[in-house]
């Protein structure tokens, strides 16, 4: 039995017009597919007014939430009068609606009494959206003849408490989704489900991080054991690089799972970085698509797709970045200073991008996004005090305004004259490299280099690298 699970994100709910192209292709693919999951998002722009409310009204604002339900109310209506039927479901509809930013003024008015908004009621705000989006959805496509119900996703993810940014508990979410979602596509009936929220195991609400409603859509099917995942967007899937740095960025047909998941972790917007996680045990096919042209047939990403001519795939830009450099001769040969110089940053909750080492042990450098840099500055010289002290480390410094640009794809691992022609590319455009790193799995090349070449930089290398792939550019993966 055939199983489908397609998630739609902000863009692709995001107006009457979008909703329409949505349904119109679960309508489509239920001729194909026995079994049939949809996954939404919010509409686009929803959910950074909601927390932006909340946000305000902790700082003293009691207006701004205020305005926040009227604009919300507006956009959720101008959808649901044109799409539903006045003489069916358009009046529950609003009313539901109309909960859903009550309890949101609600919550906001109590965040305001108290000064202080906690990540635990920050989630619950945020997943108003996808509530009331689900609902206008799956109202919509009873309309059109589909069984539907929409189901909140706290009924099926089970997280840990570790609000904004939740773990799943796999096996409990999959006896979840077994005892609910199950006998619904039993009796064929579409579950329009809310992407990006779960629960924990008391029922306390929590979210996946933003974007998460991908990593939803992932989860689902792993644990309904699905034929394949779609992720529904505004792009005719995964590009050679960003459209609007590079005009002339293509589609590209085929990707495997490794090089998706460099293409996330750096930069790329189409698939959720933790997206790809939940898949790839499993071996389920993720394919991208664009609600907007259906027709094409976007990305593939499978476990390992038959090599293309192209060593390189795409490139990527991560913008906002700081290096920090860790230097001193007396740190050669002294066992635990990377252990400590990491342990500093994972005090202060901060990412790392990147990370380089020379080999005469005299430097460590690492990137991380610029808003986390002095508080990680401080930590690093607290711990290294003593170090410091002796000379053994001469200085802890940031070099700010710096950009990651990373070239991914498969074929780097076997395939010798790759970096040269990078680095030939780049000295074309006399950009300057920083530093260097290349991951373990081979299929990319990251290259710190300054703010200000970013952009040509990630120009230089499509042109230079990917000129030669127009067959598997242009749908021909052989």
């Amino acid at each position: 039995m055939s199983t489908l699970v397609m998630k739609f994100g902000g863009t692709s709910v995001g107006s009457l017009k979008a909703h329409g192209q949505a349904a119109a292709i679960v309508l489509d693919q239920k001729k194909d597919w026995d079994r049939m999951t949809v996954v939404v998002s919010a509409m686009s722009g929803v959910t950074d007014l909601l927390i932006n409310g909340a946000l305000t009204a902790s700082q003293g604002d009691d207006q701004t939430f205020q305005g926040i339900v009227e604009q919300l109310r507006v956009k959720h209506y101008l959808v649901l009068n044109d799409l539903l039927d006045a003489s069916g479901e358009q009046a529950s509809i609003r009313a539901s609606v109309n909960q859903y930013l009550d309890n949101f003024a609600a919550f906001c008015q109590s965040i305001y009494v108290l000064g202080e908004c906690t990540p635990r009621a920050l989630d619950t705000i945020s997943s108003f959206g996808e509530r009331i989006n689900a609902r206008i959805m799956a109202a919509y496509l009873r309309q059109l003849g589909i069984s539907s119900q929409a189901v909140d996703s706290t009924e099926l993810i089970i997280t840990d408490n570790k609000f904004q940014n939740a773990v799943p508990i796999m096996d409990l979410t999959c006896k979840h989704i077994g005892n609910v979602l199950v006998p619904l596509l039993e009796k064929d009936q579409v579950p329009v489900v809310t992407g990006f929220m779960a629960a924990t195991e008391s029922g306390v609400t929590t979210t996946l991080g933003r974007g998460g409603s991908d990593f939803s859509a992932s989860i689902l099917g792993v644990c309904l054991k699905a034929d394949e995942v779609w992720i529904w967007t505004d792009v005719d899937g995964v590009m050679t690089s960003d459209p609007r740095i590079v005009p002339e960025a293509k589609s590209l047909p085929l990707l495997s799972y490794n090089e998706v998941s460099e293409l996330a972790y750096f930069g790329a917007k189409v698939v959720h970085p933790r997206t790809i996680q939940p898949v790839v045990e499993q071996g389920i096919p993720l394919r991208v698509k664009n609600t907007t042209n259906a027709d094409h047939p976007g990305t593939l990403i499978v476990h390992n797709p038959k090599m293309a001519k192209n060593t390189v795939k795409a490139v990527t830009l991560i913008e906002g970045l700081s290096m920090i450099n860790v230097e001193g001769r007396g740190m050669m040969g002294i066992p635990g200073i990377a252990a400590r110089t990491f342990a500093a940053v994972a005090s202060q909750g901060a990412s790392v991008l990147m990370i380089t080492q020379a080999s005469s042990e005299q430097s460590i450098s690492f990137l991380l996004p610029m808003e986390n840099v002095d508080s990680v500055l401080h930590a690093l010289q607290e711990e290294m005090a003593q170090e410091l002290e002796r000379k053994d480390i001469e200085r802890i410094w940031s070099k700010d305004n710096v950009v990651i640009v990373t070239a991914v794809g498969a074929g780097l691992r076997n395939t010798p004259g790759v970096g040269a022609r990078i680095f030939g590319a780049l000295a074309t455009g006399d950009i300057n490299v920083i530093a260097i790193a290349q991951g373990s799995s081979e299929c990319s090349i990251s290259l710190a280099i300054e703010a200000k070449d970013g952009e040509q930089a990630v120009r230089q290398i499509h042109k230079a690298i990917l000129k030669d792939a127009g067959e598997y550019i242009n749908g021909k993966a052989g």
